[in-house]
């Protein structure tokens, strides 16, 4: 079977990307597998689209990853034989400004707290913990479960789009 490009997150430990088992991870390791592939049970997990990815992540650091070998998949994630780390970053600022911009993109839907209008928009953290007290009402859960079912494609490609300019980056730092 060719390999292809997948996604995977991995959790954090001190401020550094680590595997379950708490092994610092790195660019360029090469895990392998040996045992049965049994999807959430056994093998090396990813995801084909970086939404999904998200979904089952431990934590904050996105990996774009070149699998191979057997493979199983279905539905949001698959499960393979080798999976090689080709590049990593601490996608935190990047899953805040994203999940600002999805929640602010439904705004129109509810007569948001004008305080909850602002952090959408800025990311000022000095009023974050004020938007997050006043948006715990109904109205802030009903827009949650639309945003939630509108979500798919759309975000998926601005998900995509940002972690392309993040991969672009990284290749314009290894050409220096």
């Amino acid at each position: 079977m060719k390999p292809e490009l997948a996604w995977h997150f991995l959790a954090e430990k001190n401020g550094r990307p680590v595997y379950r088992n708490e092994k610092p991870a790195h660019a360029g390791d090469v895990l392998t597998h040996a045992d049965p592939l049994v999807l959430c049970e056994s093998g090396l997990h990813y995801s084909t689209k970086p939404i999904d990815a998200l979904r089952y992540a431990p934590g904050p650091w996105i990996c774009r990853v070149r699998v191979g070998g057997e493979r199983k998949y279905e539905c949001d994630k698959g499960v393979c034989r080798r999976r090689e780390i080709l590049w990593m970053v601490d996608a935190t600022p990047l899953l805040q400004a994203l999940a600002r911009s999805w929640a602010a993109s439904v705004l129109h839907i509810w007569d948001a707290p004008e305080i909850v209008v602002r952090y959408l928009a800025t990311g000022d953290e000095s009023i974050r913990a004020a938007a997050e007290a006043a948006a715990r009402d109904a109205a802030w859960v009903a827009a949650w479960d639309a945003a939630r079912d509108a979500a798919g494609a759309a975000q998926n490609a601005e998900f995509e789009a940002a972690l392309a300019t993040v991969e672009r980056e990284i290749a314009a730092k290894g050409d220096e």
